[in-house]
Formats: C-alpha cells, sequence, structure tokens
C-alpha cells in the first residue's frame, strides 16, 4: 500500500492509479494502518481529500469512470471548508519523490504492460527536471 508522491499522479500508469482509487477507498472505509501510509493521518484530513481530488482529476482527464464517491463522501463528511492544501507536504517531499520515481522506473524496466513507452518518458523528463533543479540549488 503507498500513496504515490502527489507531482507523480499524471505519470502512473493504469494499475497505479486505479490502485490509489481502490487503496483511498480502503482507507476511506477501514483507515488502514501500514508503513507505507500511516504518516496520512498525522495530517489534517483536508491533504488526503486534496489527495484524492488530484486523483480523481487525472482518472477523468484519463476517461475513466468512477462509479461511486459514497465512502469517499462518507468520510470527508464533518468537513465544512475543505483548506486547499498541498498534500502531505512534509512527506511527499524530494526524497520521497525520488524514491517513487525508482519504484515506478522498475515497473517499466520489468515490463509492466500497462506502462508504455510515451508515459515513462514523460516520467523521466519531469523527474530529471526536478533532479536538475535540485542539484542546481546554490
Amino acid at each position: 500500500m503507498r500513496l504515490w508522491h502527489t507531482n507523480l499522479i499524471p505519470f502512473l500508469p493504469k494499475g497505479q492509479l486505479l490502485s490509489q482509487w481502490r487503496e483511498l477507498n480502503s482507507i476511506f472505509v477501514k483507515e488502514d494502518k501500514h508503513i507505507l501510509i500511516n504518516y496520512i493521518y498525522d495530517y489534517p484530513k483536508d491533504d488526503l481529500y486534496m489527495y484524492t481530488e488530484k486523483i480523481i482529476e487525472e482518472m477523468k482527464n484519463r476517461g475513466y469512470k468512477i462509479r461511486t464517491v459514497d465512502k469517499m463522501e462518507r468520510y470527508f463528511a464533518e468537513l465544512n471548508e475543505i483548506k486547499a492544501v498541498t498534500p502531505f507536504k512534509e512527506h511527499h517531499n524530494d526524497e520521497y519523490l525520488e524514491i517513487c520515481y525508482y519504484n515506478l522506473k522498475e515497473k517499466y524496466i520489468r515490463g509492466q504492460k500497462d506502462f508504455d513507452s510515451t508515459l515513462f518518458q514523460n516520467l523521466e523528463s519531469y523527474f530529471s527536471e526536478k533532479k536538475y533543479d535540485l542539484d542546481n540549488i546554490s
């Protein structure tokens, strides 16, 4: 179980993107505990809401149908006003970006069927630019 770095959502292969939606729905129902996601409970629910909205937006951009949002609506029902935040800002940092990038790169190298070369090249371009920017900070 993993929530991919927020900035990498547009580069997720179909399998990972759809898995994010399933994992989020599981969190909405059971408040799953797992070593890779426990940090989300240290943040206000606004962060998870904004992250969920990014997943939904990307799914819609790709033409994927979302059958129901009832679990999400129940989970966030007590939020009156959602603050527009960068989700999980302290955790979804440059180190986590790199971890997620290499995880996705391995999936591509190993031949994940729904990870086409164009999507991977876009991911590589994004990561290279980001890494270049970080390397050149003075």
